[in-house]
């Protein structure tokens, strides 16, 4: 166990889990400053299988990666505007000079934005008995999109 997992340890799970979000939400930020296109997304797939993994946890719910990685691409994928914005981030940074400062200034905040929204969603289901065999891309799509816009205002007031 890492010293960061311990300090999670509370007799609140809630506390721990925003904790958890609100950290992997920085993690994804700086992610998004990879200047290599697509391998910031990458890792930021990376950071948000870590946060799943980190939240199950805390409820005590089994985690495997590949159902993970299927669920996270269900949810992200089903509101086209932010993975569209995830890729046209990333991509942009092509562009010598100019792209890259547009995908340094973009990428960062649609990553922790996502992130955010992600971890809302899976902390509402982990804490009401669900489990990623129970989850419901479809189900949790408006729950999703509300918090993706709170999690740019969060991101916004991070800078």
């Amino acid at each position: 166990m890492t010293t960061s997992e311990e300090t999670l340890e509370t007799t609140d799970p809630q506390t721990d889990a925003d904790k958890i979000i609100r950290n992997h939400v920085i993690g994804s930020a700086g992610v998004g400053l990879i200047p290599v296109p697509l391998l910031d997304l990458a890792g930021l797939t990376g950071v948000q299988l870590n946060m799943l993994r980190r939240l199950a946890k805390v409820y005590g719910i089994s985690f495997n990666k590949d159902r993970g990685k299927n669920l996270l691409a269900a949810l992200i994928g089903g509101g086209a505007a932010i993975p569209i914005g995830n890729t046209v981030a990333s991509l942009v940074k092509v562009v010598p000079i100019v792209g890259q400062a547009a995908g340094a200034l973009s990428m960062p905040a649609v990553a922790g934005a996502t992130t955010y929204a992600v971890g809302k969603v899976f902390l509402q289901h982990f804490a009401s008995g669900g489990t990623f065999l129970t989850f419901d891309p479809e189900e949790v799509r408006t729950y999703y999109s509300e918090m993706l816009k709170e999690g740019e205002k969060v991101v916004g007031d991070v800078k």
